[in-house]
């Protein structure tokens, strides 16, 4: 819907792209131009298949050398500097160009050209000076008023005879026939057919055209463009194949512009084809019509016959107010004209929704009415929050969001200057061209569409040329080096219009509808690859501009988001989010949602809500030395990646080392160097993206450091809920987490302090097998070291540093600083967030599901002293199986005496629970083995395979009803697989899940440049993928557990005025609140799993899947059933010990 789609819009780009005096920049053919041109060859340009011979790059820069002496001697040198073309050239870390410079001017460097390059730069240089020409006024212009609006045709031509003679007999007798006489008679004339009968393969296949019909038509309508749609619709009324595409609400679309407009003939027109096509009228088109007839002021004769004429046809008068969606003025002329021939009339006010009651016994203390419970408030009053809301409203009107880099500025040398420059007037002069080929592009698609084609021309008229050409700038400004795919460009762009036009009339409604949401909260109140040319990247990196572009959602919100109201209302102000975020292309989550009862997901919308609405800031004390070691060389062992002129260099040249070419190298030493050079490379590139996302995370955080601000959320598949904002959340790294603190501070009282230091301890990783008391002790013995850490972070004795988490725990050693600090550290105001993490929470709901007493002892949902290691004990498990095994001979395990330990089985045990297999399993503990100095590296892969089998038999042993209901889980839906639907389920809460893995299919997209052959396993039409299916349900069952756990926590702890976030099992809240906070989580834990999950469960599967009649004799069916029936037995452990265990989350 860009000019980016379109042929012309396409040339109009690529000629935008030849800048005005440098002649270095321009695009040869092969490169550039392929990808920007009209047409698009699929053969290489001889120079391009000269390239791929290995000579290309030369004789290109030698093309360009001669460039510049043609233009030298044309008198225009002095615009031409030699550094231009040294400007094509590779840096030293990689590039394009090759490293090679011929002297420009230099006595004999001039090579011979063929009579095909100067061909081509004569008509180069002609095309270049005709555009600048053009562009200077130097070319007469097109000033004629366009032609295409006078062949507008209005009249439409009819296949009925019947109809057609009536149409032209009543055109003859006008005006002694008024319109609205014929309207009343036409109305009663029977369409030939009330339905197109087409075979279901044919409709789906005009379902896409026929989106796309309407979709032209309104957009006609919404840009003012009417009669353009009216004879589209007569152009596509006249020919019977294209009829076919024709569906009611077109017609009813072009009737209503035409009803607000007052045009009762072309009304008639529309009524006219209507009828042809033999459609009967509905609701909407009795309304346009009598709506046309109210602004009119016509007789009541004629609106008593349309009235009458519609009861006959089944239509109550009452429908036209209730399920006609029309604007205020629109109902009043309606209603004008009903009380013409009725005036008696009035239209009943809608009845009331039902009440929407949320039915979960979960949620019964939430929605009910209490006028006890007093909700929190921010501390921010009316007047700022509105302040907030106007300024997020600019961010998300601009689409984009301009950040300053943090990136160390590069010297201001002349080089940088410039390009810098040059940038700057190409910009300018890509603005004027682009302005001037959007004129003539959209000159084209009028054209397009007054032959009766639908076009691109409205869209194009959905903005000014100038906020228009600015996107198209700005889409260009972000495109990477590498390209990206023009359908994806096109796709954004598209969007980014479409969204700045309709909500553009939106936003007066959605500020009053914010405003009064604002009383709740303030604290004073109640297909092609579209690539820049290699020369204009290396401008852009020579230049280094300081600025990242971000999309509005991409960055936090300046104002607490909007509710979740719906499964697809809420979060950011204009920018449309789904309450499910899913793949590409998928709908199913989104079908479940919108058919599930609208009460029954008020449990997570409001979550979401809650979890959204949580104010931040930045920790710009710990910002202030991150940046410092980001700008100089990074710390890797800190989480700060190193630039990448730290990364290990390929040997020059991308080559082997000189002894690794002679002859007499051996082939084992070729081999190792190249593996080398791939280790090299990997490292290299690993680096370059660690680089680039910390710099996104630190330029975000550098930009909002003196804002308050909030982070939308929404949820996956699964349920876990995630930040909508993805380079700046706490979901991030430990370096992440430690930029970011609470902006609503809240009074420590009397366990504040304590529950700081605890949380220190427990990130430092010291103490994990302590009591709190004996945490508490230990801070207090080193606070010496804490406070060093807080005074003199980077010259001090660095304590922080060893920590498991360091920058977490350097902030929190800052805070206990300045607590201690304090006058009274009951009154200090902490802004810091203490977190409380549980205890292999996987495994926790697993011990619960099955009342399993040995696995919840072992996971800490049993009181005890000290915390219960479960990684601990799986490894001494692990380790009476090896030394049984070590006695009676096995050589692997007399191998691993002394290397079993928590750290070598802890990445298994902890993924055991989400579905990894065997082979990931071997793969983990292989990857630890390899990370053992003394380790004989010779049995790596022998001993990973024989510790991953003890690992799973020592879990076996420790978790019998765990692997019970896990094998339970994972046959259903393997059965359920091979019935051939995907696997289904219901939340705890009442959110529907779904899995999205299907079989592979073949998708090709087919564009006017090239075609794209991808595999998706997304496509519903598919079958299921069956060991995804049976491998993916245990753990993405378990996960959606825990969010139902995070969520009901979130909500109770809510309705106590506390502050909660998490990143999934990791509950976040105030120092004063972590009391409260610990209480809420294991009384909800309780509560969840004292309902029969399992048998729920059953139930709901059997009647999804074992229900239909036409199924149930099959035999997957009938396995399933009886698999289904046969729910794994439960334990006897008491689930109320949990709100007693002091390390249950800790």
């Amino acid at each position: 819907m860009s000019a980016l789609r379109c042929g012309r819009g396409a040339a109009g780009l690529r000629r935008a792209l030849w800048p005005k005096g440098h002649p270095c920049f321009l695009a040869e053919e092969g490169t550039l131009g392929g990808v920007w041109g009209r047409k698009r060859s699929l053969s290489a340009s001889a120079c391009e298949q000269d390239r791929r011979k290995g000579c290309g790059h030369a004789e290109l820069l030698e093309v360009l050398e001669a460039r510049v002496r043609q233009l030298q001697a044309e008198g225009t040198a002095e615009e031409v500097m030699v550094k231009r073309v040294a400007m094509a050239q590779a840096p030293e870390a990689g590039g394009i160009w090759p490293p090679r410079q011929a002297p420009v001017g230099a006595e004999g460097a001039a090579p011979v050209l063929s009579s095909h390059w100067v061909q081509k730069l004569d008509k180069d240089q002609q095309l270049i000076e005709k555009r600048l020409q053009q562009l200077e006024g130097k070319l007469p212009k097109i000033v004629e008023k366009s032609t295409w609006e006078k062949r507008l045709r209005m009249e439409p031509r009819l296949l009925s005879r019947k109809l057609a003679g009536q149409l032209q007999q009543w055109e003859r007798k006008r005006p002694q026939s008024p319109w609205e006489e014929q309207l009343a008679r036409l109305l009663q004339e029977a369409p030939k057919k009330l339905s197109r009968e087409a075979d279901e393969g044919s409709e789906s296949r005009l379902e896409g055209q026929r989106q796309k019909l309407l979709a032209f038509l309104e957009c006609c309508l919404l840009t003012g463009h009417l009669p353009l749609a009216h004879h589209v619709l007569v152009a596509q009324h006249s020919r019977a194949p294209q009829q076919q595409l024709l569906t009611l609400p077109m017609y009813n679309t072009v009737m209503l512009g035409w009803a607000r407009q007052g045009s009762f003939k072309e009304l008639m027109y529309v009524f006219f084809m209507l009828k042809d096509a033999g459609l009967a009228p509905d609701l909407l088109s009795y309304a346009a019509a009598l709506q046309c007839m109210g602004r009119l002021d016509q007789d009541a004769g004629t609106i008593r016959r349309c009235l009458k004429q519609m009861e006959q046809d089944g239509l109550s008068l009452q429908g036209l107010f209730s399920a006609v969606p029309l604007s205020t003025g629109e109902r009043e002329e309606l209603l004008r004209a009903v009380r013409k021939a009725r005036p008696a009339f009035s239209p009943q006010p809608p009845p009331p929704p039902p009440p929407q009651v949320n039915t979960s016994p979960l949620l019964q203390e939430i929605y009910a009415k209490d006028p006890s419970v007093s909700y929190p408030k921010l501390h921010l009053s009316l007047k700022e929050l509105q302040g907030l809301f106007r300024q997020q409203l600019g961010v998300e009107m601009a689409t984009t969001v301009t950040v300053e880099s943090v990136e160390k500025a590069p010297l201001l040398t002349e080089e940088v200057l410039q390009a810098r420059k040059t940038l700057a007037a190409l910009r300018a002069e890509w603005e004027s061209v682009l302005s001037l080929e959007l004129q003539e592009t959209k000159e084209s698609e009028a054209r397009a569409a007054a032959e009766g084609r639908p076009s691109l021309f409205p869209y194009l008229c959905l903005l000014s040329e100038k906020e228009l050409v600015g996107l198209l700038l700005q889409t260009l400004q972000a495109l990477p080096s590498h390209g990206e795919s023009l359908f994806f460009l096109a796709h954004e762009l598209g969007v980014r219009v479409l969204k700045r036009k309709r909500l553009r009339n939106q936003v007066e409604e959605l500020e009053q509808r914010y405003f009064e949401y604002l009383h709740l909260l303030a604290s004073d109140t109640q297909i092609g690859i579209l690539k820049p040319h290699p020369a204009f990247t290396q401008l852009q990196e020579t230049a280094a501009e300081r600025t990242l572009i971000f999309e509005s959602t991409e960055v936090p919100m300046l104002c607490p988001p909007l509710p979740w109201t719906s499964p697809h209302s809420g979060a950011f102000l204009l920018s449309p989010t789904k309450m499910m975020r899913s793949l590409e292309g998928t709908q199913q989550h989104q079908l479940l949602l919108e058919r599930c009862p609208p009460a029954e997901l008020h449990g997570a919308l409001d979550a979401l809500t809650q979890l959204g609405n949580c104010a931040w800031r930045v920790n710009g004390r710990v910002l202030d030395l991150v940046l410092d070691l980001f700008r100089d060389k990074g710390c890797p062992r800190l989480g700060v990646p190193a630039p990448p002129t730290e990364a290990p260099r390929p040997p020059e040249g991308r080559q082997t080392p000189k002894g690794c070419l002679l002859p007499e190298a051996s082939p084992a030493d070729k081999a190792e160097m190249r593996r080398e050079l791939a280790r090299r490379l990997k490292v290299a590139r690993e680096m370059q993206s660690l680089r680039a996302d910390a710099l996104y995370r630190l330029s975000l955080a550098q930009h909002l450091r003196n804002h308050v601000f909030w982070l939308p959320h929404n949820m996956d598949f699964r349920g876990r809920t995630y930040p909508c904002s993805p380079h700046f959340n706490h979901l991030g790294s430990d370096l992440a987490r430690a930029l970011l603190e609470f902006a609503q501070g809240r009074p420590l009282g009397p366990h504040g302090l304590d529950w700081l230091k605890i949380h220190l301890i427990n990130l430092t990783g010291l103490k994990k097998r302590e009591s709190l008391q004996t945490r508490r002790d230990y801070a207090d013995a080193v606070m010496e070291d804490i406070l060093d850490s807080a005074e003199r972070p980077m010259t001090g004795r660095k304590w922080w540093m060893e920590a498991d988490e360091p920058w977490q725990t350097l902030a929190c050693c800052m805070e206990i600083a300045q607590v201690v600090h304090s006058p009274d550290p009951t009154t200090y105001i902490s802004h810091f967030p203490v977190h409380q993490d549980g205890s292999c929470n996987g495994l926790q709901h697993y011990a619960a599901l099955g009342r399993d007493s040995t696995g919840a002892t072992s996971v800490n949902l049993s009181p005890s002293d000290l915390p219960q290691d479960v990684y601990s004990e799986v490894a001494a498990q692990v380790e009476v199986f090896r030394r049984q095994d070590a006695k009676q001979g096995v050589r692997v395990a007399q191998v691993l005496e002394g290397f079993i330990s928590r750290k070598v089985v802890k990445q298994t045990v902890m993924t055991v629970v989400y579905g990894v297999t065997r082979y990931g399993g071997r793969l983990q503990i292989e990857k630890r083995l390899r990370e053992l100095e003394d380790f004989p590296q010779e049995f790596v892969w022998e001993a990973s395979h024989y510790l991953v089998r003890q690992v799973f038999n020592s879990l076996q042993e420790m978790f019998s009803g765990t692997r019970s209901i896990q094998r339970w889980l994972t046959e259903s839906a393997r059965l359920i697989s091979l019935t051939g639907s995907a696997v289904e389920w219901i939340t705890p809460l009442g959110v529907p899940i779904i899995q999205p893995y299907h079989r592979d299919s073949k998708v090709m997209i087919k564009g006017g440049l090239q075609s794209l052959t991808f595999s998706s396993s997304v496509d519903t039409n598919q079958k299921p993928n069956t060991l995804k299916q049976k491998n993916g349900f245990p753990p993405n069952f378990i996960h959606s557990l825990d969010s139902t756990h995070m969520m009901l926590t979130a909500l109770y702890c809510y309705r106590k005025g506390l502050t909660f976030v998490s990143v999934h099992d990791c509950f976040w809240t105030h120092a004063a609140d972590v009391g409260v906070m610990n209480q809420v989580c294991r009384e909800q834990f309780v509560r969840l799993h004292s309902q029969p999950i399992l048998h729920d469960l059953s139930r709901f599967l059997i009647k999804r899947f074992c229900s239909d009649s036409r199924t149930s004799k099959s035999m997957w069916v009938s396995r399933l059933k009886d698999t289904l029936l046969s729910v794994p037995p439960t334990g006897t452990f008491d689930l109320d010990q949990v709100k007693r265990s002091t390390f249950f989350f800790s």
